[in-house]
């Protein structure tokens, strides 16, 4: 990994701890979690790691801009654009209003626009992520309009997971095998034998990383995506893609198998950025337990996951799990009315 650049925008390992609480009341899973959501910028979250790489190739080819794209309250837009500002570079974010909530400036927005990004909101379906082609149409008008200004665009597809745009290498996947590492060297100092890892799996890159990491390390674990957007067939699919551009990126001996790529889209919803009851009540319960604060997009619906795995009883008690808090949380608060009233 070596000869990938890193900003390193994230100066330490970040913590992974016991949910006893939580074990407890499961009766049995010894689970953990690793905060990843304490990454220490903008609050924090797994996007700065995949910025870590991004960013040195955007500032290699000189660019000057960058230009990305996400929901309204995209974390993945936020982190970069407070990670982007840090190192000296604008920000234009185009931002598909999914949800159907108000535009007002709130949640990751607010922090957006306190960043210094500027920011242009497009309609959306409901409940759906626009295809990867309607969002390159208007990241190709943006950087158009940078590049008329004088600027130098990079471009950087959603969640920085697939190579596409001006990134032409997985960059977000390779941090996520750097996580993995970095995990499974904590889990041996506190003596732990990690079976499963379980996150919430929206662009893939997350994944992908996790998995080949786990995978080149022999690491006997099984990696558990709990999709937030997209139906399970087809998102494997892409994840093992990426996986295979990691590989040959990495350079390394082992091969992912498509059975090693373990998608579960039982715990989607109303859809992508719509808050239920269940993500009500799981955001309470978690936090009223542990004092962790769930975002309600993406975590809240993994964790959902992981409770009803190991109430089924398909989490196995005798050996470690480890779930990845992705972070988000500032997306909580534009359905903070929605969220009490359910909790």
């Amino acid at each position: 990994m070596a000869k990938f650049p890193r900003l390193p925008l994230i100066p330490f390992a970040t913590p992974l701890h016991g949910l006893e609480k939580m074990s407890a009341r499961l009766a049995g899973p010894n689970i953990w979690m690793k905060r990843d959501d304490l990454t220490g910028l903008a609050f924090g979250g797994n996007k700065l790691r995949k910025l870590e790489y991004i960013l040195p190739d955007a500032l290699g080819r000189g660019a000057d801009t960058i230009v990305t794209w996400g929901s309204l309250q995209s974390n993945w837009c936020l982190q970069t654009a407070a990670a982007a500002r840090k190192s000296g570079l604008r920000t234009v974010l185009i931002l598909f209003k999914t949800s159907g909530l108000d535009p007002e400036p709130d949640g990751n927005l607010f922090l957006d626009l306190l960043a210094g990004a500027e920011v242009r909101i497009v309609e959306a379906a409901p409940g759906k992520v626009v295809s990867l082609e309607a969002a390159l149409a208007h990241l190709d008008a943006a950087a158009d309009e940078v590049r008329s200004r004088g600027g130098n665009p990079y471009l950087i597809p959603v969640g920085g997971s697939m190579p596409a745009c001006s990134m032409t290498r997985p960059l977000g996947a390779v941090a996520y095998v750097r996580a993995l590492v970095e995990t499974a060297e904590q889990a041996r100092d506190l003596g732990l034998d990690v079976g499963t890892i379980i996150h919430a799996t929206g662009s893939g890159g997350t994944q992908a990383g996790l998995v080949v990491g786990a995978k080149a390390l022999g690491l006997d674990a099984r990696v558990i995506g709990i999709s937030v957007s997209d139906e399970k067939e087809s998102f494997a699919r892409l994840v093992l893609d990426i996986c295979r551009l990691t590989e040959e990126a990495l350079e390394v001996e082992t091969r992912v198998e498509p059975g090693d790529i373990v998608v579960l889209d039982d715990y989607l919803g109303p859809g992508y950025g719509f808050v239920d009851e269940s993500v009500a009540r799981t955001l309470a319960s978690v936090f009223r337990e542990e004092a962790v604060v769930l975002d309600p997009v993406y975590t809240a619906k993994a964790m959902i996951g992981l409770e009803d795995l190991a109430r089924r009883g398909l989490i196995p008690h005798d050996r470690a799990t480890v779930f990845f808090h992705t972070g988000g949380t500032p997306a909580l608060f534009p359905h903070r009315r929605k969220i009490l009233e359910a909790a």
